[in-house]
């Protein structure tokens, strides 16, 4: 899976995974990581999220990454703002406001940006991800993150076997082995969705849960 079957997708339209409202889970569980207004917030695989608008609006400066230059102009557009741009080596920057998108590769981003970010919100970047770069973008984000970071997670559970990703299962046990090196993943919620998702009863599950996960690094967890 390469950045090609995302931008087709979003060319074709076939983005069912974008939700038209604020994801529920997130008002509801972000103000548990006591994070500072002020901080950085990062959204990988970020499309075009309603959840940057309502983080930029707790008052965070909202880092956005997505590979679909569509995505990211539709975000703009539908949410009636025009950002200034500019290139880098990182990709192209678009900036409103407290939220800036670059249209660029995840693994692109240097230790620096990084290291700026101290909130996190993954709502749909490591279940987008096939099993082979899983370890790599955990890796490559998550160990690189400032040593005080938080975030929240959210994952979806259901026999793989019932369904091809994405988006995948990424259960419990795949989560804490991928986290463990460097982060502590800590269940803040876990929900049986499928009456509420019709669309993926009818491609075969029988069973979807969603989990939410506090995050932090599992130095700031030892100290508390």
């Amino acid at each position: 899976m390469d950045a090609d079957f995302w931008l087709e997708r979003w060319r074709d339209g076939q983005t069912r995974f974008h939700q038209n409202r604020v994801t529920p889970l997130l008002p509801k569980y972000w103000p548990s990581l006591s994070l500072p207004s002020s901080e950085r917030v990062l959204v990988p695989l970020c499309g075009k999220s309603l959840d940057m608008m309502w983080l930029a609006e707790q008052g965070h400066q909202v880092l956005g990454i997505e590979l679909a230059q569509l995505a990211i102009d539709q975000f703009f557009a539908e949410n009636g703002l025009e950002p200034e741009t500019h290139e880098s080596p990182l990709g192209r920057h678009h900036i409103a406001g407290n939220i800036e998108i670059i249209c660029g590769d995840i693994f692109a981003l240097d230790v620096a940006t990084l290291n700026s970010c101290v909130g996190v919100y993954d709502r749909a970047a490591l279940i987008a991800l096939p099993p082979t770069m899983r370890q790599r973008y955990v890796e490559h984000v998550y160990a690189q993150l400032p040593v005080q970071y938080r975030g929240l997670l959210l994952t979806l559970d259901y026999h793989q076997d019932q369904m091809e990703g994405p988006p995948f299962s990424v259960g419990d046990a795949e989560v804490q082995s991928l986290f463990s090196r460097h982060s502590e993943a800590r269940i803040l919620d876990r929900r049986d969705i499928l009456d509420k998702e019709p669309k993926f009863a009818e491609r075969g599950l029988t069973s979807l849960d969603t989990v939410v996960y506090g995050l932090e690094s599992a130095v700031s967890a030892g100290q508390s």
